[in-house]
């Protein structure tokens, strides 16, 4: 069992910004409708924004706020997908013998953001880049609180889908949308997170479970279940 607090949090998804927004999709949360939108990071020069994709800028418009006013603040960011339209892109360009781009493939890779970040903040704190499977959010909380127990006094954890391209569509089906969530963890007992083994087949949730964990956030049940494969992670807050 893990315990923390979550001491401020910030999500972004095509027309959800606010935390009003959120919790409106709470009540009723449905499938948003396809979009080219992306959150705006100008408060980064104009030279660094044009070098991010709409993953990066989904982690950055939900971390930048939570990570201000700390100094020395370890980043765990989590996608289970990371930059499909990038690969998708450098895997088009190989199959049509066209030459490769070198910036389009070190910002590729899963640990791109997480890169960029340090650059544009100057931060040197321990990060890490997880691709976890759909329940990635708890294991990435189970690094986060891992680094809380070794002295940090906050961690921030960044959850990011990007929609696939078309053609991933057969073998991705988890991403209803583009969605980052962002999340500020100090030490505390607000929440606690068991693990269980599930003998028959789990229920899965129906949304990605940082999503699911809004949902959660803005209603009254204290205790749920997310299920992946024959784990089921355990979830209680302390009302």
């Amino acid at each position: 069992m893990i315990n923390f607090n979550i001491a401020a949090w910030r999500a972004w998804a095509p027309g959800l910004e606010s935390a009003a927004d959120w919790q409106a999709w709470s009540q009723q949360p449905e499938v948003l409708a396809p979009s080219d939108a992306a959150p705006d990071v100008s408060f980064l020069p104009a030279m660094q924004r044009r070098r991010l994709s709409r993953l990066a800028r989904m982690a950055f418009s939900v971390g930048w706020p939570l990570a201000e006013g700390h100094e020395a603040l370890p980043l765990v960011f989590i996608s289970r997908h990371g930059e499909t339209p990038r690969t998708f892109d450098i895997l088009r360009d190989l199959a049509a013998d066209q030459p490769l781009s070198p910036t389009q493939f070190s910002l590729s890779v899963h640990n791109a953001v997480i890169g960029l970040w340090s650059i544009l903040r100057g931060e040197t704190s321990e990060m890490t880049a997880l691709a976890a499977a759909g329940d990635g959010l708890e294991h990435g909380l189970i690094e986060a609180c891992g680094l809380l127990n070794e002295g940090a006094p906050a961690v921030l954890l960044i959850v990011t889908e990007e929609q696939p391209p078309e053609a991933y569509a057969q073998w991705i089906d988890d991403v209803p949308f583009p969605y980052a969530v962002g999340l500020l963890l100090t030490p505390g007992e607000q929440w606690q997170l068991s693990l269980a083994t599930c003998t028959s087949v789990p229920v899965k949730t129906r949304w990605p479970h940082a999503l699911e964990l809004l949902r959660h956030m803005h209603g009254e049940p204290t205790t749920f279940q997310h299920a992946w494969k024959n784990r089921v992670w355990n979830w209680q807050r302390t009302p």
